[in-house]
């Protein structure tokens, strides 16, 4: 293995950076805090008053003592339901914990928000939860506590192909995966939401707070007229005693939570696949030092070989291709200790052994090139990828499309596309149009896709886009007979940026769930490291066919 990155000079820029990502790092963590806290301290008292935990409260007495929980889709819902008062986290806390040493899949409603009613984004979040079990094979554990669709907004999770009814459909294929599937009910769980832990492989319910049934006490009399309470209708007594709808009485959310703990003790062992893992060695340069390495300003070019060297175990890394394709870089890494391939773009100017010179962030036809070879070889040897995105996407221009970059690219994209090993995404910084794409965006199935707080993700960079629209805008008021003079032009062209600076912002992408989440650059590690020991779980890699890939 190569040593790459070396010490840094930590001058006033090292410093500006350092200072501007600390400030985010900072704000990050305010908002995750805050999002944290649900409904608010006053529901999650009262909840306490109720004889029940809150959501956080109980993932945390869930999981083994001291180990970390990664979750995903904190920011799910930021900001997005202001004028219905707000979902955080969409009303849903969801992750990846280890329960008995095992990494297990944990959903649990979030009671203090809306009763833990479903938002549109929260439907999102759970099909998330139950896709990252299939992938991986991980058994699932769902904590309900749900007051079911939130109404106002039923017409947008109710019938279509990727809504609510979609999760019941997920139930059984994941039964039939053999995906062990927990339910435990712990609150309301009422008309549709009532299939969930029942189509679970195992269910137990709390007394006195749990209750199950398809319509409850005041839709029963409308309905038929019958009276009766909710307890009586489907408490823990009727379906543990009469109904036999659930398996397990428990008398509170403790005994209800070391019993889950207790079943996961006994599964059996499965298969796991052989990804190689070596013993774990820190890097040889300080991770700190990323917050003073990315320059403030979008468009400075910086090596991103500092970054990885900040990241990979012992700073090393076997380059694949150094010398050819320079705006993307490839090689073969360890991070804590897992065998891994990293694709990564690279943002400085660099220049070709022609003497030619590349704009950094731009993938030109050379590094499109490189990158498909480099991720056919990693899937050819089983190594899973690991995908550094700061891109503003491929080159363009009369000499890139003469030469064939639109085939270049589509090379790249499509080995992207039809690889088979574990992926995992981190954006850095730029992420624009198809470069998005060709470095394992969201929709190419990365098994964890994270942005960094510097991340910015859109069709195109924020100077072009607005100044697009701009003329855009301007040539039909004109048609209109409108004259727009300078300074209308200018505050108009204010406005768009606005709106494009708050719509590439990262918490915009995470509260859409095109991320599941914003982290700290130093949790990198971390994120690679467990998703690793998520993918573990699935052995079923299957035979890699990229398909056709002209050459």
């Amino acid at each position: 293995m190569t040593l790459i990155g070396s010490k840094i000079q930590k001058d006033a820029a090292f410093e500006k950076n350092q200072e501007r990502l600390s400030e985010m790092i900072k704000h990050l963590h305010s908002a995750g805090e805050h999002t944290k806290l649900g409904g608010g301290k006053k529901r999650i008292e009262k909840l306490h008053r109720q004889k029940k935990l809150g959501a956080r409260e109980r993932i945390e007495k869930l999981i083994d003592p001291g180990s970390t929980f990664v979750e995903v889709g904190l920011f799910a819902g930021y900001e997005m339901y202001e004028e219905e008062g707000g979902a955080p986290s969409s009303g849903t806390v969801f992750g990846v914990g280890i329960i008995h040493g095992r990494e297990v899949v944990i959903v649990a409603n979030d009671a203090t928000v809306k009763a833990g009613a479903w938002f549109p984004i929260t439907c999102k979040k759970n099909l998330r939860a139950q896709e990252i079990s299939m992938e991986n094979k991980l058994p699932i554990i769902y904590l309900v506590d749900s007051a079911g669709v939130f109404l106002p907004l039923q017409s947008e999770i109710f019938p279509d192909k990727e809504h609510f009814g979609r999760i019941f459909r997920n139930n059984a294929v994941m039964s039939s995966m053999g995906i062990v599937q927990i339910a435990a009910i712990m609150g309301p769980c009422v008309a549709g939401g009532a299939y969930l832990p029942i189509m679970s492989d195992e269910a137990l319910i709390v007394d006195g707070t749990g209750s199950v049934f398809l319509a409850g006490s005041y839709l029963v009399k409308a309905a038929i007229g019958e009276e009766i309470q909710n307890e009586e209708l489907g408490g823990a007594m009727v379906h543990c005693e009469i109904s036999g709808v659930t398996d397990h009485r428990m008398a509170n959310d403790d005994e209800c939570l070391a019993k889950i703990r207790s079943i996961v003790n006994k599964l059996g062992a499965r298969p796991k696949a052989l990804f190689d893992r070596a013993e774990p060695v820190p890097p040889k340069f300080s991770p700190d030092e990323i917050y003073g390495l990315l320059p403030v300003e979008r468009t400075k070019p910086y090596d991103m070989h500092q970054i990885l060297a900040r990241i990979a175990d012992g700073s090393e890394l076997d380059e694949y291709k150094e010398g050819y394709g320079k705006s993307v870089i490839t090689g073969y890494a360890r991070i804590d200790g897992w065998a891994v391939g990293i694709v990564a773009n690279q943002r400085s100017v660099v220049k070709t052994k022609k003497g030619e010179m590349q704009v950094g962030g731009v993938i030109y036809s050379d590094s499109a090139d490189k990158a498909a070879r480099f991720i056919l070889n990693c899937n050819q040897k089983r190594i899973p990828l690991v995908f550094f995105q700061d891109v503003t996407g491929f080159m363009v221009g009369s000499r890139a499309e003469h030469g064939g970059i639109i085939k270049d690219g589509a090379k790249m994209v499509n080995a992207v596309a039809n690889s088979v090993v574990p992926k995992f995404t981190f954006i850095v910084g730029n992420s624009y149009g198809a470069g998005n794409y060709a470095m394992c965006g969201k929709a190419y199935d990365p098994r964890l896709i994270y942005a960094w707080p510097t991340a910015q993700i859109a069709v195109m960079g924020g100077k072009q886009a607005s100044e697009t629209l701009l003329s855009i805008k301007v040539q039909q008021m004109e048609k209109g007979g409108k004259h727009i003079t300078p300074d209308e032009q200018a505050q108009l062209l204010a406005d768009i940026q606005a709106r494009y600076e708050r719509e590439t912002d990262p918490f915009y992408a995470a509260a859409r769930l095109w991320v599941d989440g914003i982290i700290d650059p130093l949790d990198t590690r971390l994120i690679v490291s467990r998703g690793m020991a998520m993918a573990i779980n699935n052995p079923d890699i299957p035979s890699f066919n990229p398909g056709v890939i002209q050459t």
